[in-house]
Parts: C-alpha cells; sequence; structure tokens
C-alpha cells in the first residue's frame, strides 16, 4: 500500500500539470500572447519533470508490485475463507459507523472559508468512497451530491494553484491581463464550491448545536443520508 501510494502521488503531480494546462489553454488573450505562451511553457516543463520522476519510480517499484497485486486477490479470499461468518457483518457495521461519523462531521468547521474548504473536501471524499461501497442499481442523490461538492473544491484547488504560479511567472511591468482574468475564473469558481457545500449542508444535515461551548461541531443526517447509508448492508 505504501508503494501505491507513492506512486499514486507521482502520478498525481503529472495529472496536476495536464489540469493546469487545459486551463491555460483555454483561457487566452490576445493582448497577452507572450505571457500565454510562458505560463504554457513553464508547465510544459514541469510536467516532463514529473513524468520523469514517475517513469524512475515505476522503474524502481514495477517487479515487486506486479508479483504483489498478481496475489492480491487469492491472499483475499484466504483471508476472507479463514475467517467466522461474522467478519462480513463486521465490515459492513464499521463501514456504515464510519460513514456515520463523517456525515455527521460535515457540519463542521461551523463557517466554510479558503482556509478550510480543501481539508472540507477530504471528509466529502471520504464519504463518497464508502457509499460507493454499496452494491447498488444506482447510486442515490446523496452520494452524487458528494461528488459535485467534491470536483466543485477540486477544481477551485486547482485553480488557486494555477494563479499562484502565474503569479510568480509573469512578473512584466504593468497589470497582467492574463493573470487577472486566471484570479477571476479561481474567485468564480471558489464561489460556485462553496454554494453547492453549503447547500450540501442544508439539504442533508440538520444543525445541532453544541451542549458545551468547545465540544465539536455535528449535524444530525437528514432520511437520505441514511437510506444512502442503508445500502452498505444491503
Amino acid at each position: 500500500m505504501k508503494e501505491l501510494a507513492r506512486l499514486r502521488k507521482r502520478a498525481g503531480k503529472v495529472r496536476d500539470m495536464d489540469v493546469l494546462t487545459e486551463f491555460v489553454a483555454a483561457t487566452r488573450l490576445k493582448s497577452e500572447e507572450e505571457c500565454h505562451v510562458r505560463l504554457l511553457e513553464h508547465l510544459g516543463a514541469r510536467r516532463q519533470k514529473e513524468v520523469g520522476r514517475l517513469h524512475a519510480e515505476v522503474k524502481q517499484l514495477r517487479s515487486g508490485l506486479r508479483k504483489e497485486l498478481d496475489q492480491a486477490a487469492s491472499r483475499i479470499t484466504k483471508l476472507l475463507r479463514g475467517k467466522s461468518p461474522s467478519t462480513a457483518a463486521d465490515v459492513v457495521a464499521n463501514a456504515t459507523a464510519t460513514a456515520v461519523r463523517l456525515a455527521a462531521q460535515l457540519s463542521a468547521p461551523r463557517r466554510l472559508n479558503k482556509t478550510n474548504l480543501h481539508p472540507y473536501r477530504l471528509k466529502v471524499k471520504e464519504l463518497q468512497n464508502i457509499l460507493l461501497m454499496a452494491e447498488a442499481p444506482s447510486r442515490p442523490r446523496f452520494v452524487e451530491d458528494l461528488g459535485q461538492v467534491k470536483d466543485a473544491i477540486g477544481e477551485w484547488h486547482d485553480r488557486e494553484e494555477l494563479v499562484r504560479i502565474a503569479s510568480k511567472l509573469l512578473d512584466h511591468g504593468g497589470r497582467c491581463l492574463l493573470l487577472a482574468e486566471l484570479k477571476r475564473i479561481a474567485d468564480s469558481k471558489y464561489d460556485h464550491a462553496l454554494s453547492l457545500a453549503l447547500k450540501l449542508r442544508k439539504m442533508y444535515l440538520q444543525s445541532s448545536r453544541p451542549k458545551r461551548k468547545n465540544a465539536a461541531i455535528t449535524g444530525v443526517p437528514r432520511p437520505p443520508v441514511w437510506e444512502a447509508m442503508a445500502r452498505l448492508a444491503g
């Protein structure tokens, strides 16, 4: 798992450059052609560097990982067969308990802003991943809405990273219109992501004030949330 995580992280660096390049390619101003080309070239060079690091990591881990992955399915089957009949029920119970905890935590922090919105996305993503384990012919709307919030926050975060890179790179005299446009788009994506996150809370959580002043903020999941969790045991 640690080696897979290393590869995922390296591949993610390449993916980031692909996404940012796509954003820049779609944001083209005739008056800022030089800045546009400069930013694309910079992202291309960074991507090439990350590809080299990914290839080196794959070369180092390939043989051992391939062997482990080939044996993974048989190992899991052997482990499950060796357990008591209650093992599957225990797994479902643990997954459901985790989902309940994460759903209640969607009401925290009390106020979402640019400093905590991306960490909030991680909780949304973890909850959605657990609920996607349910074997069902269709996905509940709650699960779909979790995905929309996760994707919207992720795009805003990527846009912010692009602005950070562009701010350091596009340092010609005067006001860079390309940089200004990238900032405008990032702000718009933030407003959209925040709006979806707040809508998610309002639709699926019933607010509950903590009894103690410093107690953790929690929310009470509404029926659609419980219905999505019930599918884990289906």
